[in-house]
């Protein structure tokens, strides 16, 4: 139905997401009358039956929300579609028929007329390229419109290389938790309970910003001014996110990926690398180990501390997330500084070696190297 009325909160600031990360530090206390996203102040309302409407409305719930919804409605509004978009809460049938987009609600996957939920039963899309997780509706959103998202940002086409190679990395690092808590699906395959309970991540802290059952103002005025704020958090860390892979993480890789083609020039084993300048190395050596069928695989990576001028050697972990090192540094080394390691080694210059032997120091380069290559052979 198109003919009602939305009475919405009105936002007093139109937003544009190039400023929106810097603008959000600086307006923190003033969140819920913030833009979310978009060149048109953001509008968040329940409906009312009347007359008249903004140019595009994207529905989702009300009530109690998610990181999900929230972030899935932020993604939207970034888009050229729907980038002046009132958000509509509602769970009305007639509501949300009449509305350009739906998320989260309603029964229905059809991108072809922008329908995002992902509850109803026989729902097992996933966002393919090798994650098998299935999605939520900020998942479907970002799988129809990471791509043109990213590319705004950067300034480049769609079908550009880098676009697409951010496009996987920023799902893998920052969207796939989304999807999967949402879910409900355990990060590990285990019936053992948790060593310790983790409630700082986003879908969390998102969900602490639903009303508290002892706030006496219950309000769907106040619900979405609540959901204004989730909009912006998880709107905020999805930026922050993307800029850091476009400015940092993806400089890296061909940091990493020209020190992998000189590896045999620190060692004939190729199994330590030298970084000519240091960077987020750890999922590059990673991916690109597995793109280059690089074996053996890599055991140390050099580099120089920028603080005190001293070098390096740190072990490679086992996996991207695990503790356990391929072949940590020698345990007669462990604990030990300063010439009690350097008499212990036989190697001048060094400075420690981790308790855990996953990092140790030397003065020079050429003592980082003699570490990493006495540590292949012990």
């Amino acid at each position: 139905m198109r003919g009602f009325m939305l009475s919405s909160i009105s936002v007093t600031r139109a937003l544009n997401p190039k400023r929106f990360t810097s603008f959000f530090t600086k307006t923190l206390h003033h969140l819920p009358l913030m833009a979310a996203a978009g060149n048109s102040p953001l509008r968040v309302s329940s409906p009312t039956y009347s007359t008249g409407s903004p140019s595009k409305r994207v529905g989702t719930h009300n009530g109690s929300f998610h990181c999900d919804e929230a972030l899935g409605c932020f993604m939207i509004r970034l888009t050229d579609k729907f980038s002046d978009a009132e958000i509509v809460r509602t769970r009305d049938p007639q509501v949300l028929e009449g509305l350009d987009a739906v998320l989260d609600v309603g029964g229905v996957y059809d991108p072809s007329h922008d329908r995002y939920d992902h509850h109803q039963k026989g729902f097992e899309e996933v966002f393919g390229h090798g994650f098998s997780t299935k999605l939520s509706s900020a998942g479907l959103v970002y799988k129809h419109f990471g791509k043109q998202i990213i590319a705004k940002e950067l300034g480049a086409d769609e079908e550009h290389p880098d676009v697409h190679r951010l496009f996987l990395a920023v799902y893998k690092s920052f969207m796939e938790a989304i999807d999967a808590v949402d879910n409900g699906i355990n990060q590990y395959d285990t019936d053992q309970p948790p060593r310790y309970v983790n409630n700082t991540h986003l879908s969390a802290r998102v969900g602490r910003l639903n009303l508290d059952w002892i706030d006496p103002d219950q309000s769907t005025e106040k619900e979405n001014e609540a959901f204004t704020r989730a909009m912006a958090l998880t709107g905020t860390e999805f930026l922050e996110n993307v800029r850091y892979h476009a400015k940092s993480w993806l400089p890296a890789r061909s940091i990493v990926m020209e020190c992998l083609a000189g590896r045999f020039d620190i060692d004939p084993s190729g199994e330590i690398i030298f970084l000519t300048r240091f960077c987020p190395w750890k999922l590059h050596l990673f991916e690109l180990e597995v793109e280059q069928k690089i074996d053996p695989p890599i055991k140390y990576v050099l580099f120089q501390d920028d603080r005190s001028k001293s070098w390096r050697v740190q072990a490679v972990a086992v996996s991207l997330d695990g503790f356990e090192s391929r072949k940590a540094l020698p345990s007669q080394w462990r604990g030990l500084r300063d010439d009690e390691l350097s008499k212990q080694s036989g190697i001048p210059g060094c400075v420690f070696v981790h308790s855990s032997g996953f990092i140790g120091g030397n003065q020079s380069f050429e003592g980082a190297v003699a570490m990493a290559k006495t540590a292949l052979k012990l």
